[in-house]
Order: structure tokens, then C-alpha cells, then sequence
């Protein structure tokens, strides 16, 4: 069957060109957007099987290119990319400035008690657990136990961080304490990240040559991934956490917020809110979501393996992760 487009469009690839950073961006302002949060599984399945088609060379009748690109946006949006299942709603990217505005904008208003400061960092930590998990490289599952083993690790660990933060800016001048909210995450994402990929990092994630060719897992891939993803997280959370403590701090000096200090929160959600707009995409853009390494990187027994197949190759290409 044929359509009116060619059926040569490289969609297991970007639209734009990942080799720049705008190109990136572009990509991950389209893979993040709210929107898609909204559409329904109607919606989600016809994409999917538009995108599934079309790799198996079958083109809907009056399909345009835009068209199909829209489709392919929708279909990463909500289906993992190494495993092809739909991923869990709140984990998927589109997700992300929705509820983490939610959640970085209390976290940011409920900072000045112990027990605000353990939920927010617990519903925080959780909701990042299930993000890293929902957005692992790699196709390998990851069993109950190991799962809930580095859901306690992780989510321990983050409000410990975050109580002795807040502890130590007791002896720190008022502005400082609110930016407490900000380190904790900051050192959170350090440790979070890392436990809920641990299985990456001991058995390795899926390496590939330039054609998508699977050649072996690296644990070394792993652990450049998870970096990246860590510097990226941190990023994001800079403009969240960092721009709106400075500007709630002089509009809590205002007549009108001091009359209506119900306004606390639905204004620091909302400034949180447009700063992770931007931040997501373009702290998501950093690193190509294909990142790739050098050959004479990866283990040992790995690089025998790939020059024994192929003495050509030289890079491995593998999925970060989000």
C-alpha cells in the first residue's frame, strides 16, 4: 500500500538535527509538552499503530509528513523507546512541568516545618522514582525487590539530605533557608537517580552501532548515562527552585501579600510553573538523548568482542535515558 509521502523519512531519529543543541531543543520543547498529558488512549493507539505501519512500509491513505510527525512525537511522548510499552502517565516527560511545578512550588512554600519539609521531600523523591524508572535505558526489567529496594534507598537518603540542610541554614541568614528546598533536590538527584538505575550500572544497557545495530551492554555506557541525566536534573531544577525564592522574598514584603497570604502558594506554583516550561526542554537538551562513546572506553571483554565482529567500528551509540 502507498501514500502520498516517500516511505524513505528516517523516523527512528529525530526531526531535527541532534548534533546541535538547538536541534535538541526543539526536539525535547515537542517531547515535553503538557499537552500530551491530555490525549487520549485513542489518541495514543492510533499513533502508535500509524508510526508501527510505517516501519513496516504501510502508509495511511493522505498522510502527510507533518502528519507523521506529529504521530511520532505522540508515540515517543507515552511509549518507552527501548521496549515499545506504554509508560506509567506521571512518569512520562509531558508530565514533568505539570507535576513538578506542583510539587517544586509546595516544596517551596512548606519549608519552614520538619514534617513539611519530609512529605514534600518524600512525594518529591517518589514522584522522581517513578520518572527514572518510567524513563531507564535499557530494556532489562527491574523485579519487585530490586525496585523497592532502591525506591527505600532513595527516598531515605533525599530526606535525610534535606533535614540536614535544613538544619544547617538555621545558622544561616532567612533568604539562604529558602534555598534549602533547591541543595536537597540538587543532592537528592545524586542519589536517587543513581539507585533507581542501579541494574543499569551493574549489568549494563544496550550498545549499538551507528545503524542501531545491538552489539553488546555496557555498564560503562551506563554510567555516562546516568551523569548526564544527574547534571541534566540538577539543571532543570536551577531556574525552579532558585528564581522564584528571590522574587516570593521581595513580594512577601508587599501590602498585598501580607493581606492575602493565601496567594503564597498558587504564586510560587505559578512562577515555578514557567520557569520548568523552559528548563525542561533545554536542561533535557544538554546531551544527545543517542549519546554515544568511544570503543576503546567500554569494558575490556567488550571491546574485544566488537573488533573481533567488526574492526571498523569505533563509537557505540546508546539511549541516556530521560
Amino acid at each position: 500500500m502507498s501514500g502520498d509521502i516517500p516511505l524513505n523519512i528516517n523516523i527512528a531519529e529525530p526531526r531535527w538535527d541532534q548534533g546541535t543543541f538547538m536541534g535538541r531543543a526543539q526536539h525535547f520543547f515537542t517531547v515535553t509538552d503538557p499537552r500530551n498529558v491530555l490525549l487520549s488512549g485513542a489518541v495514543l493507539e492510533d499513533a502508535r499503530v500509524t508510526i508501527e505501519d510505517y516501519r513496516k512500509g504501510i502508509v495511511r491513505p493522505g498522510l502527510t509528513e507533518d502528519e507523521l510527525w506529529r504521530a511520532k512525537y505522540i508515540y515517543d511522548s507515552a511509549f518507552h523507546p527501548d521496549t515499545g510499552e506504554k509508560m506509567i502517565l506521571v512518569g512520562r516527560m509531558s508530565a514533568q512541568v505539570p507535576m513538578n511545578m506542583t510539587i517544586t512550588g509546595c516544596m517551596l512554600t512548606f519549608y519552614r516545618t520538619t514534617p513539611a519539609v519530609v512529605f514534600w521531600q518524600w512525594v518529591n523523591q517518589s514522584f522522581n522514582a517513578v520518572v527514572n524508572y518510567t524513563n531507564r535505558s535499557g530494556d532489562a526489567p527491574m523485579t519487585v525487590n530490586q525496585l523497592g529496594a532502591a525506591y527505600v534507598s532513595a527516598t531515605t537518603g533525599a530526606v535525610v539530605t534535606a533535614l540536614s540542610l535544613k538544619a544547617l541554614a538555621k545558622r544561616l541568614p532567612p533568604i539562604i533557608s529558602r534555598f534549602v528546598p533547591f541543595a536537597a533536590v540538587a543532592a537528592a538527584n545524586c542519589i536517587n537517580i543513581p539507585f533507581m538505575r542501579q541494574r543499569e550500572l551493574k549489568f549494563g544497557i544496550p550498545v549499538t552501532d551507528e545503524e542501531g545495530n545491538r552489539l553488546g551492554e555496557s555498564a560503562k555506557a551506563a554510567q555516562q548515562a546516568i551523569v548526564q541525566v544527574v547534571v541534566s536534573r540538577i539543571g532543570m531544577a536551577v531556574p525552579a527552585m532558585a528564581i522564584p525564592p528571590v522574587i516570593m522574598d521581595a513580594l512577601e514584603k508587599k501590602a498585598f501579600m501580607k493581606r492575602f497570604p493565601v496567594l503564597n502558594a498558587p504564586v510560587q506554583v505559578g512562577l515555578v510553573g514557567f520557569c520548568l516550561v523552559f528548563a525542561t526542554p533545554l536542561c533535557c537538551a544538554l546531551f544527545p538523548q543517542k549519546s554515544s562513546m568511544s570503543v576503546s572506553s567500554l569494558e575490556p571483554d567488550l571491546q574485544e568482542r566488537i573488533r573481533a565482529s567488526n574492526a571498523n567500528i569505533t563509537s557505540v551509540y546508546f539511549n541516556k535515558g530521560l
